[in-house]
């Protein structure tokens, strides 16, 4: 029987994840934290309802329609243009008050955006039908071979076959860094036994410390996990 490589099918169940979510407007990347990504759709420094809600509509777009990041791009960059959201600004810090030259839109931020979501909505789209299929197909091979150089803790883990229910993807399943193009091939015993796999024992996990300068919390996050990624797929958020 065929392994499942999700990345290749289409993208209902992240479009239903995607839209799934409510809004969350904060000044810095660090005041929407964590989970709370899954259940709200979020861009640093939109402080204004209708600036998020234009950005999500063509990152929406994108995803249903499979738009290029050109096409994304030109889309919504002459939009922010004509809103005045780009370029640097003078915006105060809510929480401190601080007024601050800061980055509204740009290209590279444009990048970010279109990449980040879109990864993330691919990705729990995938979890959503690794759960539906596990009595069938119960093993997970982590793929790191999508980027050209990928981070060296995810290179380390690339071929690894846990079970699904291995707690470590939970810390590990992909998209778990900026920028992170990993992801998970799903396997039944069958096509184990064809490749000459065989699950292994779960790496020993190294930890780092990681402060939220927002809120003063103190966390260990896995190495090769990003703070803001750090969190387990799937689950039912509410903000």
């Amino acid at each position: 029987m065929p392994a499942f490589e999700f990345k290749l099918l289409p993208p209902a169940e992240a479009i239903e994840f995607f839209r799934q979510k409510g809004f969350l407007i904060g000044f810095s990347w660090e005041d929407v934290w964590q989970q709370e990504h899954q259940a709200a759709f979020t861009v640093a420094k939109a402080m204004q309802i209708d600036i998020l809600r234009d950005i999500r509509e063509v990152v929406d777009a994108a995803l249903a329609e499979g738009t290029t990041f050109e096409q994304f791009r030109k889309d919504l960059a002459q939009l922010l243009m004509e809103k005045g959201w780009w370029g640097r600004a003078n915006i105060a810090d809510p929480v401190t008050g601080e007024v601050k030259n800061v980055q509204l839109g740009s290209t590279r931020r444009l990048k970010v955006i279109y990449d980040t979501n879109l990864r993330t909505a691919h990705s729990e789209g995938q979890w959503a039908r690794i759960q539906r299929n596990k009595d069938t197909f119960p093993y997970l091979k982590y793929d790191a071979n999508n980027s050209e150089h990928p981070r060296l803790e995810h290179s380390a883990w690339d071929g690894l076959v846990l079970p699904v229910d291995d707690p470590f993807w939970q810390a590990h399943y992909p998209v778990k860094a900026w920028g992170c193009k990993c992801g998970v091939i799903q396997l039944d015993e069958d096509t184990l036994d064809e490749l000459g796999l065989k699950p292994a024992e779960p790496p020993q996990e190294e930890t780092y410390t990681y402060i939220n300068k927002r809120t003063g919390e103190v966390q260990r996050i896995p190495k090769g996990v990003d703070p803001s990624f750090n969190y387990p797929p799937g689950g039912d958020w509410e903000i």
